[in-house]
């Protein structure tokens, strides 16, 4: 069996350091989030748009590691192997066969315990109760795991079913590639385990790749049982691993991709013994630097979900204000408004926001979105941002740009400052001065 000292010498699992009370600090994230950016998310229904509701549960849990990839390359044995559940009452289930068939969620618990999928998604307190909307089918094929261990106080590892190219998608029952893209807008970190004899990329991994689009900077590639090959071909399987995942992942610089053997069994004889005991360390130092990120990761990831709500509540205001000036007393208001989706170009839609607002064009929705989600939202149930407001609470707008723009960073520099971020409160201080609505005419 391998030495594992080096797993808990860098991930410092044996230190006796202070655990940091975070709860301030989470505290505050919470209540700009309720206070300043679910209001306009609710007024505007923009969960219905991107189908990602942001509940207390995901903004207090923990980094999530998701593991993927075809079936049998390795990924709950390396599971097992992190944690050293191996011959213990509840190791993952490994084989040369596709054996995991469910979404295995590890989390820390006082003891070894497991949760049926129907008591996670009913927990509120945790961030998984959103897994409902997949139906009981899927609920029946999600467990939990509860394992004193000191990795997973600061982590949650979540193990997915392998992906069987020659099998059909209907078969499991539920929508997978759904379930798998809710995994993955909340990973801090994805791990796409591949083996060197299994390198043919199918339709369902050319699929997951376009699901992982956009998140390249959480990616990282393993190519597992790196032991097995002799140097030559393991040259040749790396050549190869990268010639078929290249016209998956178009981005500039490539994922990193990092070459061992995570199991516990010691590395074959004639092999690269210390190549393969670097790359792990360095893996284990890459899950390090996202544990140490978490909180800074967590605001970051809170205020790229309020700018998406608010260029989308610009948006539906922007559509219901070009509607309301083409409306004349004879004018039939279904014609107009079809018009007006059908080709918002011509009504300078989206041109008009770029013009008035700092919104970038990168940021800016899909036009054929808006089609989807007009047929299901009448724009008669919406308002203008210039009646979002109340003498007491102030307008939606200018709240959510509060928090984009002065109370997030504040919150996310207090953190590099070392300063107490549970006593920055804008309602106290006001943090300076309300920004300028520019899109109001003036």
């Amino acid at each position: 069996m391998r030495d594992r000292s080096h797993i808990e010498t860098t991930l410092m699992l044996n230190e006796d350091k202070p655990a940091d009370d975070y709860s301030a600090v989470l505290q505050r994230l919470r209540k700009i989030y309720h206070s300043s950016i679910k209001p306009l998310e609710q007024s505007y229904k923009y969960n219905e748009l991107r189908q990602h509701e942001i509940t207390d549960g995901e903004i207090t849990s923990k980094p999530m590691v998701l593991f993927l990839g075809p079936w049998s390359v390795g990924k709950s044995t390396m599971i097992n192997y992190l944690l050293g559940l191996e011959n213990t009452r509840y190791q993952l289930y490994t084989g040369a066969e596709p054996t995991t068939s469910e979404f295995t969620v590890l989390m820390h618990g006082p003891k070894l315990k497991t949760i049926e999928g129907i008591v996670m998604a009913a927990d509120s307190s945790r961030s998984f109760s959103p897994l409902e909307k997949f139906g009981q089918n899927f609920l029946e094929k999600l467990i939990g795991i509860e394992v004193p261990h000191k990795l997973l106080e600061r982590v949650t590892f979540v193990d997915t079913p392998g992906i069987i190219e020659n099998r059909k998608q209907q078969e499991r029952g539920y929508p997978f590639n759904d379930v798998c893209q809710w995994f993955i807008d909340r990973a801090d970190l994805i791990f796409v385990v591949f083996d060197p004899t299994k390198l043919d990329v199918g339709l369902e991994l050319e699929m997951l790749f376009r699901q992982l689009k956009g998140r390249e900077s959480q990616i990282r590639i393993i190519l597992n049982k790196a032991d097995n090959l002799a140097t030559q071909m393991l040259m040749r399987v790396y050549g190869a691993l990268f010639w078929s995942l290249a016209p998956l992942i178009n981005v500039t610089e490539p994922p990193r991709v990092y070459v061992s053997s995570f199991w516990p069994q010691d590395y074959k004889p004639d092999t690269h013994r210390e190549l393969f005991l670097k790359e792990e360390i360095s893996l284990l130092e890459d899950l390090n630097q996202v544990i140490e990120n978490r909180l800074e990761n967590k605001i970051a990831f809170i205020r790229q979900h309020a700018i998406r709500v608010r260029i989308h509540a610009l948006l539906v205001d922007r559509y219901l204000q070009t509607y309301k000036d083409k409306m004349t007393f004879f004018s039939d208001g279904e014609l107009v408004f079809k018009d007006i989706v059908e080709d918002p170009d011509k009504f300078y839609i989206f041109k008009t926001i770029l013009a008035k607002t700092n919104v970038s064009k990168f940021d800016l929705p899909n036009r054929e979105a808006y089609k989807d989600f007009f047929g299901i939202n009448p724009i008669s149930n919406f308002k203008l941002l210039s009646q979002q407001c109340s003498y007491m609470g102030g307008c939606f707008l200018e709240k959510i740009e509060r928090a984009i723009t002065q109370e997030l960073p504040s919150l996310l520099g207090s953190l590099g400052l070392g300063k107490n971020p549970g006593a920055l409160n804008c309602d106290k201080t006001g943090c300076s001065e309300t920004p300028k609505n520019r899109y109001k005419k003036h």
